[in-house]
């Protein structure tokens, strides 16, 4: 399935679960049961935090017409928090990621190292559709930023990256067992709507830019059109012992077509992370 498929596919998602009915009863993002008829609400927290390793797959015409591939490092913070907004059905979640990709290109003649750092400020709304089954819908606010160096490059070995944007987010959460133990499962997408990203001309420097002055053009307005972009992450929750692990796989496609430039990450990622649950009295 392409990115355009799964793009369409998150959209037809998000418009049938607007116009679902509220239940009474769903669970929290660690599998807890809560119900929409508590007068008293302890707000609930939930943090996780995750490393992991993968590959990844980096073009940047602005570098290079050359695809390189290889490895990929990745940290993740995220944290879950209830509100008392419409009796606890208004989750707020923020979401810092940051990565290093360390790549080769076909002939194995040149590499790159790519550092990155994700911070997502989300919020979303609870849509329970049964005592197992969660589907939560929100928009997500998504900062980027970082950098990818060329190591044979001499004019223009750097390309920058910054890019902010706004969300479509949807959560799918099963509240399982296994082993009479619980197991939840969750599914994430996060698909950019319409944002702003600092690009180049191709062929302009740097030094164009920020020395000389010539920064026309290079603020560019993103929509799934120029920056057909999706992040999706699978992940399982399951005690073991005192801690509650979680095993997450992230399939993150950022890509973008601007000012006759073309790059994208595609990355492949898993991950093993802590997770803890607290509330507050």
């Amino acid at each position: 399935m392409t990115i355009k498929q799964h793009i369409l596919l998150i959209v037809f998602l998000l418009t049938c679960l607007a116009a679902k009915a509220q239940e009474s009863q769903g669970t929290t993002p660690d599998g807890s049961i809560v119900s929409r008829q508590s007068s008293t609400i302890n707000p609930i927290y939930i943090r996780a935090t995750s490393i992991g390793l993968g590959i990844t797959t980096l073009q940047d015409t602005y570098l290079s017409p050359e695809t390189y591939k290889g490895w990929e490092a990745r940290f993740s913070r995220e944290t879950f928090h209830q509100t008392k907004l419409i009796q606890g059905k208004i989750w707020q979640q923020t979401y810092f990621q940051g990565n290093f990709g360390y790549t080769d290109n076909r002939v194995e003649n040149n590499k790159t190292a790519t550092a990155l750092a994700n911070w997502n400020y989300g919020w979303y709304y609870r849509q329970p559709l049964n005592r197992k089954f969660d589907v939560w819908v929100g928009a997500v606010a998504d900062l980027n930023g970082g950098f990818t160096y060329n190591m044979r490059n001499g004019n223009n070995p750097v390309s920058l990256r910054a890019h902010v944007s706004i969300d479509a987010s949807i959560i799918a959460l099963w509240n399982l067992e296994l082993n009479h133990r619980p197991l939840l499962l969750r599914y994430q997408a996060n698909l950019p709507l319409i944002g702003l990203m600092f690009m180049p001309h191709y062929g302009q420097s740097y030094y164009e830019i920020f020395s000389v002055g010539e920064r026309g053009g290079t603020i560019r307005c993103t929509t799934p059109f120029s920056s057909p972009s999706l992040r999706q992450m699978l992940s399982a929750d399951y005690p073991i012992g005192k801690l509650t692990l979680r095993f997450t796989y992230v399939w993150d496609a950022q890509q973008a077509n601007l000012n006759r430039i073309k790059s994208h990450i595609y990355s492949h990622i898993f991950m093993l992370g802590v997770v803890k649950r607290f509330q507050m009295l």
